[in-house]
């Protein structure tokens, strides 16, 4: 076997573990929380013969190790049960909420990578300049303020003071694609602020990392134009570590958008998520757990590889 492609395998080997024992962690912290769960959902006027009854129903009466495997086989078939809230199969709520999240995921992705990159670029290409020194104080701030206070900014000066757009992004399957993006404009220019800033820092850094290699100096010698130097000799050589934050910033536009989605009341899996742990929905909960972690994991081993792929020297030990 080629060693590239072993050392692929391996990744994706490592990357499966890693779900499996996210799922474990999932199942016994759910599994520690205290109170009955049977108790808690008929409420303190049911019959033992009932509490009994609804633990045999839910599975409550087995061992939790069995539970455990049960439901991690049914998981892996697309089963993870039905709602304790809504008596609907998780796998169905999940598909809707999950349309919306990758929307919103997809729409502050496609305006938030190409600027970070270009921003980064710029950066260098004018180091220490008048330009450098704006979009880094800009990326500085936008970086210390947490999302939930970048989201109240904008729905207080866009929103209520300007009336540009609504303040809570409702969407449903007869809204058309660009009313849409116009009630989710600004979930989706928060979630802009928060990652361009990361990508556009690592963009900057990589490439000015590079600007004092000899390959580099050799070219300016020659007299190549400074931003063919950038663009054609240092970008190719910088795209593993811009490639790891992309990545990551991707895996943060998916996963990370809980506290955004609460505060427009974004009908996403993060608000889904939310209104679990609210009602003690523990199915739901583990479904979309798992789907978080298996998203970040699996956008961390891409950009593992694409990396590995992208340097040659990363395909060895030394």
């Amino acid at each position: 076997m080629p060693p590239l492609m072993k050392l692929i395998l391996s990744r994706l080997a490592l990357a499966a573990v890693t779900l499996l024992a996210v799922s474990a962690l999932m199942f016994v912290g759910i599994e520690l929380l205290p109170g009955d769960l049977a108790q808690q959902i008929l409420g303190q006027s049911a019959t033992p013969e009932t509490l009994a009854a609804f633990r045999a129903e839910l599975g409550l009466d087995q061992p939790a190790h069995l539970r455990y495997l049960d439901w991690l086989a049914a998981a892996a078939q697309g089963d993870f049960g039905n709602s304790m809230a809504s008596h609907r199969p998780v796998a169905d709520l999940l598909s809707t909420r999950l349309a919306n999240t990758m929307f919103l995921a997809c729409y502050a992705a496609v305006i938030a990578v190409p600027m970070a990159i270009l921003l980064g670029l710029l950066s260098a290409l004018w180091r220490n300049s008048l330009f450098d020194r704006s979009v880094n104080v800009g990326a500085l701030g936008a970086i210390s303020m947490p999302e939930f206070f970048v989201a109240y900014l904008l729905v207080l000066f866009l929103s209520i003071r300007l009336g540009w757009f609504p303040t809570l992004a409702r969407i449903d399957e007869a809204a058309s694609f660009g009313d849409a993006l116009y009630r989710s404009f600004l979930p989706a220019l928060t979630l802009i602020l928060v990652v361009i800033a990361h990508m556009m820092r690592m963009t900057r850094a990589a490439i000015i990392n590079l600007l004092a290699a000899p390959y580099i100096e050799m070219a300016r010698l020659k007299g190549v134009p400074r931003w063919r130097v950038i663009v054609l000799h240092a970008l190719p050589n910088a795209l593993a570590p811009i490639i790891n934050v992309v990545a990551l910033n991707l895996a943060y536009l998916i996963v990370g958008v809980v506290v955004v989605e609460v505060v427009f009341s974004y009908p996403g899996l993060g608000q889904l998520l939310v209104d679990a742990v609210a009602s003690r929905d523990f199915p739901v909960v583990q479904a979309v757990g798992l789907f978080f972690a298996g998203t970040y994991i699996t956008l961390n081993v891409l950009a593992d590889i694409l990396s590995i792929l992208s340097n040659p020297r990363l395909r060895h030990a030394r």
